[in-house]
């Protein structure tokens, strides 16, 4: 945890925000995995976590914005609850991490809530993605009633505070960083012929645990690089193969990191690949060379989109006027998903709050273009935000088939050359950026990602 003060503060900025009413933070159970006593690993609410920093299980927190108080409900421990997971700290030295005023038993969170209830009080409640959160509020509201205090101002507000990275978060994800270059470089230099996807995956996870952090997201790792979220490690590597590993890891502070790269196989890149590896590499540079605060995230899209035909252009695979191209949406069929999404202490941050009310404002609307549409950051960008930029280049079979039977965007794409690319996989490349007043900083940017820098790691130095 932080210093205690630091979650005060938190709190104290949300109240004057909101300024009326009781906000109510649900803290994360444990989910059992196939019987009662036997857990998936625990992961704290990321705003629970954000706003009091206690990373136990079965707990609630419940402010009152009039006095400045705050409420954290809980269980001190069984002798049974010692006697199989040891001791543990009580509630009260809980509380006290986070700086919490008062403490109370479980069995008093519904006559509390009932309380304000019944005096037609104010209550700030976040959407629930958890369905046993989901359960313990209906039998508390009765029914699906605790949905009417979904509060649009406390999501509002929440995403403002989380949205501007400090100082001190910035570091976290620095310090997990350092454990996903490693993880990265490890995978370069253990990628080898006749491995399958399994085995190198099990050799990252067990470096990531031996440092006492943990993966942020199941990684992708694999040969079907088009599939653009395939956590299935079946594959068996072959020459001529492009490898693409999209994972991060996650700080002790659960703050999480989330980078792509695509190598050969054999650790040298073939002449299509590199022409297209090349394309979607400068697709990167040239979008962060751009951001600064002020830039609208979307329009970083549509320059990563035309940075995309004008080199498939050159390839003979796109063709026609590049900025009808893209106006039509012709390039989804290389580029299908958005460049990027905030990051901190969720992978896709604060996301649970509504894709729309992280990444877009009255300003940038979501457009419902195939491709723009899977854009989940839109809006201007501030100093502090911490962001992916991950462009990528697909030849994905279904959706060129689907497409070139349609007749589909015919006047910008040569169907004729895509014979040839049927196999090719997927490119992408991903780095996370801290924005600045003044440009950027990549917090990832000594992972190789040049193609001399893979080569020379991988042991095939063309140099």
């Amino acid at each position: 945890m932080f210093d205690s003060q630091i979650y005060l503060k938190r709190r104290n900025e949300l109240v004057k925000s909101l300024k009326d009413g009781f906000i109510l933070f649900c803290g994360n159970n444990e989910v059992p995995m196939n019987y009662q006593s036997n857990y998936y690993p625990f992961v704290q609410d990321s705003s629970f976590l954000y706003y009091c920093g206690i990373d136990f299980p079965n707990l609630n927190l419940l402010i009152n914005t009039y006095e400045n108080s705050a409420t954290l409900y809980g269980s001190n421990q069984s002798v049974n609850d010692i006697i199989w997971c040891g001791q543990s700290k009580t509630l009260n030295e809980l509380a006290k991490l986070a700086h919490i005023d008062q403490i109370s038993n479980h069995n008093n969170f519904q006559k509390d809530i009932d309380l304000i209830l019944s005096q037609d009080e104010i209550l700030h409640i976040l959407p629930q993605y958890r369905y046993h959160n989901k359960q313990i509020l209906s039998e508390i509201f009765g029914g699906g009633k605790w949905e009417n205090y979904i509060s649009a101002d406390l999501i509002k507000s929440v995403i403002s505070q989380r949205s501007i990275k400090s100082e001190l978060e910035v570091d976290e994800i620095k310090n997990a960083m350092v454990v996903t270059k490693s993880m990265h470089e490890m995978a370069m230099i253990n990628t080898k012929f006749g491995k399958t996807e399994q085995e190198i995956v099990g050799e990252l996870m067990s470096l990531v645990h031996s440092t006492g952090m943990r993966l942020a997201y199941p990684s992708i790792f694999t040969v079907r690089g088009e599939i653009l979220h395939n956590q299935f490690y079946e594959g068996i590597l072959q020459d001529g193969q492009l490898l693409l590993h999209d994972g991060g890891v996650e700080s002790r502070e659960h703050y999480a990191t989330d980078i792509t790269r695509t190598y050969p196989v054999t650790g040298r890149f073939l002449l299509e690949q590199r022409a297209i590896y090349e394309i979607v590499l400068k697709m990167q540079v040239d979008v962060i060379r751009t951001l600064s605060t002020g830039v609208k995230y979307r329009d970083m899209h549509l320059l990563a989109s035309k940075i995309c035909i004008e080199g498939l252009k050159s390839m003979g695979i796109m063709k026609g006027n590049t900025e009808d191209a893209i106006r039509s949406g012709a390039h989804a069929l290389f580029f299908p998903h958005g460049l990027g999404h905030m990051l901190g202490l969720d992978v896709h941050d604060m996301e649970a709050l509504g894709e729309d009310n992280v990444g877009y404002d009255s300003e940038i609307l979501r457009d419902s273009q195939f491709g723009l549409s899977y854009l989940r950051l839109g809006k201007t960008l501030q100093c502090g935000n911490v962001i992916t930029v991950e462009p990528g280049i697909y030849f994905i079979p279904a959706l060129i088939d689907q497409w070139e039977q349609k007749g589909r965007h015919k006047e910008f794409v040569n169907y004729s050359s895509l014979n040839s690319f049927r196999d090719f996989g997927g490119i992408r490349i991903e780095d996370d950026v801290l924005i600045t007043n003044d440009g950027c900083d990549c917090l990832s940017y000594d992972i190789p990602k040049n193609i001399s820098e893979i080569e020379q790691i991988m042991g095939n130095d063309s140099v």
